[in-house]
C-alpha cells in the first residue's frame, strides 16, 4: 500500500483514459455516468515522470491527464489496483448517486479488497472504443410464469451504452416454467440486438442460472433447458465482444415489466416499443 499522498486514479470511460489525482474527482466525473458499462476505475501509487512525460505528449497537458485508450501502453501506470468508491462521511441515501454508483458499477468492475489484487491494464482495456457506440448495446431480459409453470411472458430491454432507453420487447411463451421464460427473454433480446445491427452486447439478468449456464459455469441437465441454452451461447458467439453478469431484481424492474405483459400475449407473439428519438 502506498502514501495516498501519491495516489492517482484511472478512469476508463469508452476510449478515453483519464487519470486524476484526486478521488472526489472520480466520483464528480462518474456521478452522471452510473449506468455507463464502459467505465472502469483503478487506483495506483507513484505515477513516475516518465509516465507524466508520456501523457503531456499523447494528451490534455493540464492536472488531469487525457488519453486515448490505444495510446495507453500497459505498463504505463506499474501496479493498480480496483478501486472501490468510499462511502461519503454523511449518510447516503438508497437512491443517491453515489450509492447506484456501488450498485451498477462496483459489483462488476471493482475488488472488495483492493489490497491484495494487483491488476494490469488487459482487462482494463478491453472495452469496446467510443467509435463503436452506435453498435453497442446493454440488454435487460427477465421472464415470468404465473403458476411455475403457468401462462408466461419474456421481456427484454435495449439500451444504449449510456443507458437511456432504446426498445422494449415482450413475447408470449404459453405454458412454461420461470427458467424458460427467462431463456426466452435472453434469446429475444439477444435477436433483435442482431437484427438491429449491434456487434457489442452487455447481458444483465437476474436469473442467476440463466447467466451461469451460459457461460458455461453450470451445467445444464435438462434437454429442454439444455436446447434453450444452446441457442442462447449460438446468438451471443455471434456478436464481437459480449458480457453477460447476473444483478439484483430490484434494478431489473424494467424488463420484468415487460416479462409480465407477455404473459398476455400467445405463444410467440412478439411486441416492440421503440423510445429511441
Amino acid at each position: 500500500m502506498g502514501d495516498e499522498k501519491d495516489a492517482f486514479y484511472v478512469v476508463r470511460k469508452g476510449d478515453i483514459v483519464g487519470i486524476y489525482k484526486s478521488l472526489n474527482d472520480c466520483q464528480a466525473l462518474l456521478g452522471s455516468s452510473v449506468n455507463n458499462s464502459s467505465v472502469s476505475v483503478f487506483k495506483g501509487y507513484h505515477l513516475s515522470k516518465e509516465a507524466e512525460i508520456y501523457l503531456a505528449a499523447h494528451g490534455l497537458k493540464n492536472a488531469i491527464y487525457s488519453v486515448g485508450a490505444p495510446a495507453v501502453q500497459d505498463s504505463l501506470f506499474g501496479q493498480l489496483v480496483p478501486c472501490p468508491f468510499k462511502q461519503p462521511a454523511f449518510s447516503v441515501s438508497k437512491n443517491s448517486p453515489e450509492k447506484r454508483l456501488q450498485d451498477v458499477v462496483g459489483s462488476t468492475s471493482f475488488s472488495g479488497n483492493p489490497q491484495t489484487k494487483h491488476v494490469k491494464l488487459d482487462n482494463f482495456l478491453e472495452a469496446p472504443p467510443i467509435s463503436s457506440y452506435c453498435c453497442s448495446c446493454i440488454l435487460e431480459f427477465d421472464g415470468a410464469s404465473k403458476g411455475n409453470p403457468g401462462l408466461a411472458g419474456a421481456g427484454a430491454v435495449l439500451r444504449s451504452v449510456d443507458g437511456s432507453l432504446v426498445y422494449r420487447l415482450r413475447e408470449g411463451v404459453g405454458v412454461a416454467t420461470n427458467n424458460v421464460a427467462e431463456y426466452r427473454g435472453v434469446i429475444l433480446g439477444l435477436k433483435y440486438a442482431l437484427w438491429k445491427g449491434y456487434k457489442h452486447i452487455r447481458v444483465q439478468g437476474d436469473s442467476k442460472l440463466v447467466c451461469m449456464q451460459i457461460q458455461g459455469l453450470w451445467k445444464t441437465k435438462n434437454p429442454n433447458m439444455a436446447e434453450l441454452c444452446k441457442v442462447a451461447k449460438e446468438l451471443k458467439d455471434k456478436f464481437a465482444s459480449f458480457q453477460i453478469s447476473h444483478i439484483d431484481r430490484e434494478i431489473n424492474t424494467e424488463a420484468d415489466a415487460q416479462a409480465n405483459l407477455g404473459v398476455y400475449l400467445k405463444n410467440g407473439e412478439v411486441e416492440e416499443e421503440c423510445d429511441n428519438k
